[in-house]
């Protein structure tokens, strides 16, 4: 009977500590995709009262917008780069040493962008500067997918998975929210009036200075409370020298990743369309609404958002996340379409009516959003599986990041603003062929 009670007694302190080191990868996973947006967004909302702060005055408009474009297309080519990089270091190394380093990279390098003096101290240096900086801010943000991410799948219950993946995504929308708090309470305390103003000379630096805080603090917390992967330290032994780069190119995995990717761009590309396009092509030019309505409507539906994340990915949990991601993608060619062509002519409605319609369409078109991590992760070996998650998660947003491009030409055969619509359809269209192209994955054993 002692013998019973002391093996019971094992097993059940065994319980706790794997059930500790669960809650920790995945509340650290959450914390980590929270601060990746919010250091996404920094460029994309606070900088947009005062990027001439870091430009000559003379430069012309048409000119000016394709210099700011640039500093968010470069943190979008620096993440594939980093999906690649630390991708391998988690696969090889480990996924908590791959997130150690990833999130103190990003924290060091928002941390310098906040420090950059502007154009009237050190002239066109102060722009190339920030280019540089969120270059390599995106590759380490791109590497905190490779580590976290798969980490907390990894630590999940086969039956969880669905739950924790639309949990870790609630971050996306969180931290829009909040930036956009941030960005009201900065602009409310320092006027924007600008290169000279107080805003301009230092007020954007705090927002900087926070997102870096909050990276340094999650580098603390993995250093502390987080646990390697036990499916990784079972596996890693056992792995071939030829893993992640190599093996992603070779096989079935290299199947996988083309599935991946083409299901991906697809969703990257409806994304794109909803999340920047509607924004300040339809809100702000076509219904002509303030820049704090649009602000509010789009609050509203990020946080509505938050918890129709977890509602889908449960619900992907339940019917699978195969028939999840068709489903999704169908429902954007047909009724996201539909939406966004009610929303294109809704100048004059009233604003709840307007952001009762984002709100939907929001929900359409980024409820896939909840299914997809679990979704990759489940699709690539313990061996690769960081590697594959984060090149199919950052490599393929790039085609799809050319929208503007896409429209331009649509122009051709459609009016002009129906082509937000059609290229919704197309991206709804590609991601049901990419998710018809890959399996049913909810029953896989990791």
């Amino acid at each position: 009977m002692d013998g019973i009670s002391f093996q019971d007694s094992e097993e059940a302190i065994n319980e706790r500590s794997i059930n500790e080191k669960r809650k920790s990868a995945i509340k650290g996973a959450v914390f980590s995709e929270f601060i990746d947006m919010f250091d996404i967004y920094l460029p994309v909302i606070i900088l947009a009262p005062m990027q001439a702060y870091f430009l000559p005055a003379n430069v012309s408009g048409s000119h000016q917008a394709v210099l700011e474009s640039l500093v968010f297309i470069t943190t979008l080519l620096g993440r594939p780069l980093g999906a690649l990089l630390f991708g391998r270091i988690a696969d090889r190394v480990g996924r908590r040493v791959a997130s150690i380093a990833s999130v103190s990279g990003f924290a060091v390098a928002t941390l310098a962008i906040a420090l950059i003096p502007g154009y009237e101290s050190i002239g066109i240096a102060s722009y190339w500067l920030l280019v540089l900086l969120r270059f390599v801010d995106g590759i380490f943000l791109g590497g905190g997918y490779t580590g976290a991410l798969p980490l907390a799948i990894e630590y999940s219950k086969k039956e969880q998975r669905g739950l924790v993946g639309g949990l870790i995504l609630a971050g996306f929308p969180a931290a829009y929210v909040a930036i956009n708090v941030i960005a009201m309470i900065m602009f409310a305390i320092f006027p924007t009036t600008g290169p000279g103003s107080d805003y301009a000379s230092w007020g954007w630096r705090i927002p900087f200075v926070l997102g870096a805080g909050m990276a340094g603090l999650l580098a603390v917390y993995y250093v502390r409370k987080v646990a390697e992967s036990n499916v990784w330290k079972g596996k890693s032994s056992a792995a071939p020298q030829n893993t992640a780069a190599s093996r992603l190119v070779t096989g079935d995995t290299r199947r996988n990743l083309v599935q991946v990717l083409l299901m991906m761009t697809g969703f990257w590309l409806t994304q794109n369309v909803v999340g920047l396009f509607v924004p300040t092509g339809i809100l702000l030019k076509t219904l002509h609404l303030t820049p704090f309505q649009m602000t509010i409507t789009l609050m509203v539906s990020y946080t509505v958002l938050c918890l129709s994340y977890l509602g889908a990915g449960v619900l992907g949990q339940k019917i699978g996340r195969r028939p999840m991601l068709f489903i999704v993608g169908a429902a954007t060619a047909t009724v996201g379409a539909g939406l966004l062509h009610v929303l294109i002519g809704a100048r004059g409605m009233p604003l709840p009516v307007i952001a009762l319609i984002v709100c939907a369409l929001a929900i359409t078109v980024s409820s896939a959003w909840a299914v997809i991590v679990t979704y990759i992760n489940e699709r690539f070996a313990t061996g690769v599986r960081a590697t594959g998650f984060g090149v199919g998660y950052s490599l393929s947003v790039i085609v799809p990041s050319f929208y503007a491009f896409y429209m331009n030409w649509l122009r051709a055969f459609v009016p002009s603003q129906q082509t937000p619509v059609v290229l919704l359809c197309i991206g709804g269209v590609i991601a049901c062929i990419g998710a018809l192209m890959g399996p049913e994955t909810k029953h896989v054993d990791f």
